[in-house]
């Protein structure tokens, strides 16, 4: 059976990553345009056929709410357009730290986005380091989880750290910070904090040598940047020679970018799966791009080839 064409489109706020996907692969965006109403309202269009075809929707859905609807309008729009499959390329996955109710009453909003996409007619997801991986299993239908260790891990071993340690931020992200110190041949420090409430964290300390190593801190994202920028302050009191931050996803919301100038980061490495903030003091960060990693997963499975062997962990 001959492979449907494929076509790749892009919601507005992630256009800038679409583009990098669709060179990589070899295309060009497709022509989609979005019809603004005075209220606030939208409602995008595909301005060309693209039934029977195979169709690729990039988009992160970080705030505001306006991207995982557009987002969701897209696919209702090609489903309804006759397209032969619609996937999502979600490289950030909004909502995804509500996975559970971990207090009386709350939604598990992560489940409801989920829904919300399969009600809209996806037929698979890719995306890039969710926050929990558990959230695969709230999809019926395929889920491609990529990591970023795959550009993080290359990069660096081109740094020639001496005295390297990799730490994790908290608990939860120790097995993360594990797998990365079997491929880098690093040992692993656990940073334990304790927090009053979310985003804010009361107190911090440190499980494991620290003193005379060059620390890289690693996460899936940062946000606030409160968690990340005490743990280097603590790590370099308690003797560490320096310390670097790496995390897939630039979230940074409220007063990261000053925490983070201000903090005893040297450099923080993130992707480019969310846009960094224009106008802020951008000196301590360096962007690496998931275009390539996304167009070679894309083309894998558009030819129903394996995908695993593209994943380092």
């Amino acid at each position: 059976m001959a492979l449907s064409k494929i076509k790749f489109f892009a919601c507005r706020n992630s256009r800038y990553l679409a583009e990098k996907i669709a060179k990589s692969y070899g295309t060009e965006l497709g022509d989609a345009s979005v019809t603004q109403f005075s209220d606030g309202e939208f409602q995008p269009a595909f301005n060309e056929s693209i039934r029977g075809c195979t169709v690729f929707i990039i988009q992160s859905t970080f705030p505001p709410t306006d991207n995982l609807m557009e987002l969701l309008l897209m696919i209702d729009a090609a489903h309804r357009a006759s397209a032969y499959k619609v996937i999502a390329v979600i490289p950030y996955f909004g909502w995804a730290r509500q996975d559970r109710k971990d207090r009386p009453r709350v939604s598990i909003g992560a489940k409801l986005v989920a829904n919300l996409l399969r009600a809209a007619g996806v037929d698979r997801i890719m995306t890039m380091d969710l926050h929990a991986d558990q959230i695969q299993g709230f999809f019926d239908i395929p889920v491609d989880h990529i990591y970023a260790s795959g550009i993080f891990v290359p990069y660096i071993n081109s740094l020639c750290i001496e005295d390297l340690s990799l730490a994790a931020p908290d608990m939860g992200g120790a097995k993360r910070v594990n797998a990365y110190c079997q491929y880098l041949n690093a040992p692993m420090i656990i940073s334990h904090k304790q927090r009053g409430k979310a985003n804010t964290v009361d107190s911090i300390t440190a499980i494991g040598d620290v003193e005379g190593r060059n620390i890289i801190i690693l996460d899936d994202m940062i946000d606030t940047a409160g968690t990340i920028t005490k743990a280097a302050d603590m790590l370099i009191d308690k003797g560490a020679k320096s310390v670097m931050a790496v995390a897939t996803h630039a979230v940074l919301s409220g007063n990261a970018y000053e925490n983070i100038n201000r903090s005893s980061i040297q450099k923080v490495i993130v992707t480019d799966t969310i846009p960094l903030r224009a106008g802020e003091d951008l000196s301590k960060f360096t962007v690496l791009t998931v275009a390539d990693i996304f167009a070679d997963v894309i083309n894998r499975v558009y030819d129903n080839r394996e995908i695993s062997s593209r994943f380092i962990f």
